[in-house]
């Protein structure tokens, strides 16, 4: 999984002459907790199903081209690992910064699950 080739993908889609902006998430293990506990590494599960739903609804946002998604699942993985590339692709910033955060929300809260390793 490469974030420049979701980039490269949006740059040879079709309606490409219509991209103002193209805004990109990289989700990486972070050494702590959301409650502060250390952490050595996490394992991350997707409902791929639910994915495509989101991605396909948050398409349809005004403006925007273009959304695609890659979450590393199903693997141990480290503090500075990468978890997910998000990419959003759209006409300007307002609507394009939007939908990312939309976006990335949806998927927190109903596409994946995430197991943390404590130390």
């Amino acid at each position: 999984m490469n974030i420049i080739h979701l980039i490269d993908k949006i740059k040879n889609h079709p309606d490409y002459a219509k991209v103002g902006m193209i805004l990109c998430h990289n989700g990486v293990v972070r050494a702590t907790s959301r409650d502060g506990r250390k952490v050595s590494g996490l394992k991350i599960t997707v409902d791929h199903e639910k994915l495509h739903q989101v991605i396909e609804s948050y398409k349809k946002k005004e403006g925007i081209i273009e959304i695609l998604a890659e979450i590393f699942e199903n693997k141990d993985l480290s503090v500075g690992d990468d978890i997910m590339f998000l990419v959003v692709a759209g006409d300007i910033r307002e609507n394009v910064i939007q939908t990312l955060n939309d976006t990335l929300n949806a998927i927190k809260q109903t596409v994946t699950s995430k197991t943390e390793y404590f130390i």
